[in-house]
């Protein structure tokens, strides 16, 4: 049996390992589909204290696993396929393969939002992409135009990023501005490869009928003059959804899919921890979402510390508690 199980390794869930590993919790890692979060697909983090001149997305993931599993964690490459919190210890079913464990902590992070496009769908990795790092370098793209779709941080990422290989980008938001930090706008609108089209949505990718991607149709908000833009590629960069749709009807969340804490970051399962920017919605950047976990893994190691306790034997409790009069058994926070 666990003590604890983290599900997801992105920067919540392995700062989360970290912190349990150093309190010899031994904790149970779970990648899920991604390893290492949708950060591995950033080519430059800049908000990440530490790194003045910015960490490739990918290499800052890789660093955090190896520091974790230096003091103990486990890293296992499976899927969350089931949930039961029912009772305690609780079970995981992993790719088929049943886990106890006393204490969960949900860092499962979130997935791509789509545009609900017919066409998107048909389209996709044939010309229509959710990542720019990983696939803007492909032939098809290179020298090309592109459409980026978004107004916020990813997509200005996205568009800036894509002008080291494709002739234009097309940066399409459904606003007469950007949602993006000042910083990112201003890097973004000051590119010259990239134009904005402001106040637009795009309606239908082009071409079904030929398999692959030549162009979107645009509509104006504001006019609802339709248009159609030549393009080799399309790359959706507007938003996220939380993966918390395991633990709905058990784990209390908004209509989005947010979970809600009810003490700290204690879900109102007792026992069932959350962290990460799908618990912490005005917040969804990397720094944050370690501050946030790092309260979920102090409430989660106390909840383990107490499971552990209730199955002493008296003898082992009174020791415990003169080791800790004696500053021996210190947290590690502390």
């Amino acid at each position: 049996m666990e003590k604890v199980a983290i599900i997801g390794t992105g920067c919540a869930g392995l700062t989360a390992a970290l912190y349990a590993a150093r309190a010899k919790l031994s904790p149970l890692v779970l990648t899920g589909t991604m390893p290492g979060g949708l950060l591995t697909t950033t080519s430059i983090v800049e908000n990440f204290p530490g790194f003045p001149e910015g960490m490739d997305g990918y290499e800052l993931m890789t660093r955090m696993q190896k520091q974790a599993e230096r003091f103990g964690a486990r890293v296992k490459f499976g899927t969350v396929e089931a949930v039961d919190l029912s009772k305690r210890p609780f079970t995981l079913t992993v790719d088929g393969e049943k886990v106890e464990t006393q204490t969960i902590i949900i860092a499962s992070g979130a997935s791509h939002r789509h545009l609900d496009l017919e066409s998107e769908k048909l389209l996709e990795t044939k010309g229509v992409t959710y990542c720019a790092t990983c696939d803007g370098a492909l032939p098809i793209f290179r020298d090309q135009p592109l459409v980026v779709v978004g107004g916020g941080d990813s997509a200005c990422e996205e568009a800036t990023y894509l002008t080291r290989f494709s002739s234009t980008i097309y940066l399409v938001h459904r606003r007469d501005t950007l949602r993006a930090s000042k910083i990112m706008a201003d890097r973004t609108l000051s590119n010259p490869k990239i134009k904005p089209i402001w106040d637009s949505v795009v309606t239908e990718i082009l071409d079904v009928k030929q398999d692959k991607v030549i162009g979107v149709r645009l509509k104006n908000v504001r006019t609802n003059k339709e248009s159609v833009m030549d393009c080799a590629g399309v790359f959706v960069a507007i938003g996220h959804l939380p993966n918390t749709q395991l633990f709905k009807g058990v784990i209390d969340m908004d209509d989005a899919g947010y979970i809600i804490p009810a003490r700290g970051m204690e879900t109102n399962v007792p026992g069932v921890f959350v962290a990460g920017e799908y618990a912490y919605m005005d917040f969804r950047f990397v720094f944050p979402r370690v501050g946030c976990l790092i309260v979920g893994y102090e409430k989660a190691a106390r909840s383990g510390e107490a499971s552990q306790q209730r199955d002493e034997h008296p003898h082992q409790t009174e020791h415990r508690r003169e080791r800790e009069i004696a500053g021996q058994n210190r947290h590690p926070f502390f």
